[in-house]
C-alpha cells in the first residue's frame, strides 16, 4: 500500500516537475497518444500553455484530445489526421503546419514536431511540441506579395516598352492596328473583359467607339456605339467634363452603387453587362478628344494604382494619336490646295491611275470634267488678288456642293479645276456639269461693297471614248482641255462634250 502511494507521488512529483520546466518554452510540449484502431486519443502530458493559448483544459486533454483537434481550421484538419496516420505506419518524425484558433478568436499558423514510438499493444505515441510561426507566415506573405508585385512592375514596364517600340516603328497608315494590339495586350495583362477607345465630337455631345478588344465569349459593342448622343446622360456628362478640366479618371467600381442621379446611366451599362469600368482622358492637338477604357463583367478587386496605370496606357495612346494627326496634317499639306481646300494635282493623278486600273479590270466607266472660270483675269483686276481669291474659294464651295463623295474634285492650276466622276459614264456626266454651270452663273458673288456674276466653262472626257487601254490620264486630261478651249471659243458659259457644245 505504502509503495503504491510512493508511485504516485513520484508521478505527481514528476509531472509537476515537467510542467514546471514546459512553462518556460513559448510553445506546448506534448505527448499525444493514439490507439491502434485510431478511434481514440490523448494527451498523457501536454504543458499548461495549451490553456493560456488555447484556452483548453489539460486534465482534460489527458482523457481526450478532442478539444485540441476542433480547434484547426477546416481547411487543414483532414491533412493532420493523413499525416499522422503516415507517421504511425511508418513511424517516420511527424511535421506539419495549420491554423489552430486561439483564445482571441483568430486562427494562427502552428508548427508541430514529434517523435513517434510504438507501444507493445499497436498503439503509437509521440513526443514533441508545436509553436506559433504566424510570425514567419506574415514574412513570407510580405515576401510572396513583394516578388509578386515585382513582377507585376517589371511586366507592366516591359509590356508598355513594347507597345511603345511598336508605335515608335508604325508606318503611315497602320495605327488603327497598333490601337488594337495595344487593346488586346492590356485587356489580357489586366485580365479584363473589355477595352475600347472612344472619340468625342467637337463639342462633346456625341461620342463614338473607333476600337475595341473583347475577351473571347464576350459580345462586342462597337457596332452599336456610334455617334451615341450624350447631352442626356447628365451625370456622364459631368464625368466628361471632369476628364476634359481636370484631365480626371472616371472610376466604376461597382455599377450597383452609381449614384441616384446616375440611373439611366447604371441602366446602360447593366445592360451591357458591365460590373465596373475604369475610363482615363486621351488627348490630341493639346485637347481631350476621347477616352481610353476597360471594362469586368464581374466583381473584382482593382489595384489602388489602377487608374494611374491606366493614366500611362492612355498617355502611350495619346502620342500615338497625336502622331497621326500630325502625320496627316503633313500629308493634307502635300496633297491640298492651301486656298481652296480642294485636292491638287499631286493626289489628282494617282486617283485617275486608279480609276484607269478598275476600269481596265472591272469595266468600271468614269468621266473627266475640265471647269476654267471665264474672264478671270478682268475679275482679278477689278476686284484685286484677295477678291480673286474669295471668288476661286466660293467657287470651290460649289463644286463639292454639286459632287459626290466619292468623286475627286481639285484644282489643277490658277483658275482651272478638274472634277473625276467615279463610276458615271460620259453621257450621265452632262446634266452634272450643267448644273454646275447653271449654279455658278445664278450665284451672285459678293466682295466688299462689290456684285459680281461669273460663268464657267468645261470640257468633258469619258474613258470609254478611248477604245485602246491607257497607261497614264494625260489623255484624257488633254482631249477635257481641248474641248474646254472649245467652249470659250464658242462664247463661254457652256460645256463641250462628244457630242458637241451645250448651253442651258
Amino acid at each position: 500500500m505504502s509503495e503504491r502511494l510512493d508511485n504516485e507521488q513520484q508521478t505527481a512529483a514528476s509531472t509537476g516537475f515537467f510542467q514546471n520546466l514546459a512553462s518556460g518554452v513559448p510553445g506546448v510540449l506534448f505527448a499525444y497518444w493514439l490507439s491502434a484502431d485510431g478511434q481514440s486519443h490523448r494527451f498523457p502530458f501536454v504543458s499548461d500553455q495549451v490553456q493560456v493559448l488555447f484556452g483548453a483544459d489539460p486534465a482534460t486533454l489527458r482523457g481526450n484530445a478532442d478539444a485540441v483537434f476542433a480547434m484547426i481550421h477546416p481547411e487543414d484538419a483532414g491533412e493532420v489526421f493523413e499525416t499522422l496516420q503516415e507517421s504511425a505506419r511508418t513511424l517516420n518524425p511527424w511535421r506539419y503546419r495549420a491554423r489552430l484558433k486561439g483564445t482571441t478568436g483568430d486562427y494562427l499558423w502552428y508548427e508541430a514536431h514529434a517523435r513517434p514510438e510504438r507501444r507493445p499493444d499497436g498503439s503509437t505515441v509521440w513526443y514533441g511540441q508545436f509553436y506559433n510561426i504566424q510570425h514567419s507566415k506574415d514574412l513570407e506573405q510580405t515576401l510572396r506579395e513583394s516578388q509578386s508585385e515585382f513582377s507585376f512592375q517589371a511586366g507592366f514596364q516591359k509590356l508598355i516598352a513594347y507597345l511603345s517600340a511598336e508605335f515608335i516603328n508604325l508606318g503611315f497608315g497602320s495605327i488603327d492596328q497598333c490601337v488594337n494590339e495595344l487593346l488586346k495586350s492590356i485587356g489580357e495583362f489586366f485580365e479584363v473583359d473589355r477595352a475600347y477607345l472612344y472619340v468625342f465630337s467637337e463639342d462633346y455631345s456625341v461620342m463614338c467607339n473607333t476600337h475595341e478588344w473583347c475577351k473571347e465569349g464576350v459580345p462586342s459593342l462597337i457596332h452599336d456605339q456610334q455617334n451615341l448622343p450624350i447631352e442626356n446622360l447628365h451625370w456622364w456628362h459631368e464625368q466628361i467634363n471632369g476628364m476634359v478640366t481636370g484631365n480626371r479618371v472616371v472610376f466604376i467600381e461597382d455599377v450597383d452603387e452609381l449614384p441616384q442621379d446616375a440611373s439611366d446611366e447604371r441602366a446602360l451599362l447593366e445592360g451591357q453587362g458591365v460590373s465596373s469600368m475604369i475610363c482615363a482622358p486621351v488627348r490630341t492637338g493639346g485637347r481631350v478628344t476621347g477616352f481610353f477604357g476597360v471594362d469586368s463583367l464581374r466583381r473584382r478587386s482593382w489595384r489602388k494604382d489602377q487608374p494611374d496605370l491606366l493614366i500611362i496606357v492612355s498617355g502611350l495612346l495619346s502620342g500615338a494619336l497625336e502622331r497621326r494627326r500630325l502625320e496627316e496634317e503633313l500629308l493634307n499639306q502635300s496633297i491640298r490646295d492651301p486656298l481652296t481646300g480642294l485636292h491638287n494635282r499631286r493626289y489628282l493623278i494617282p486617283r485617275l491611275e486608279e480609276m484607269l486600273g478598275r476600269h481596265e479590270r472591272l469595266g468600271e466607266p468614269f468621266a473627266l470634267a475640265v471647269l476654267d472660270m471665264d474672264r478671270f483675269k478682268a475679275i482679278n483686276d477689278s476686284m484685286g488678288h484677295l477678291g480673286g481669291d474669295y471668288i476661286l474659294q466660293r467657287f470651290a464651295a460649289i463644286l463639292i456642293g454639286h459632287t459626290r463623295p466619292m468623286d475627286v474634285v481639285a484644282r489643277y492650276g490658277g483658275e482651272e479645276f478638274v472634277v473625276a466622276f467615279s463610276a458615271v459614264a460620259a453621257r450621265d456626266v452632262r446634266p452634272l456639269v450643267a448644273r454646275i454651270l447653271a449654279a455658278v452663273r445664278d450665284e451672285i458673288f459678293v466682295f466688299g461693297d462689290q456684285d459680281l456674276r461669273v460663268t464657267v466653262s468645261a470640257g468633258i472626257v469619258g474613258i470609254d471614248e478611248f477604245k485602246a487601254s491607257l497607261d497614264d490620264p494625260d489623255p484624257l486630261i488633254s482631249l477635257a482641255d481641248q474641248r474646254l478651249y472649245r467652249a470659250k471659243k464658242a462664247g463661254r458659259d457652256c460645256l463641250v462634250d462628244v457630242e458637241g457644245i451645250f448651253r442651258n
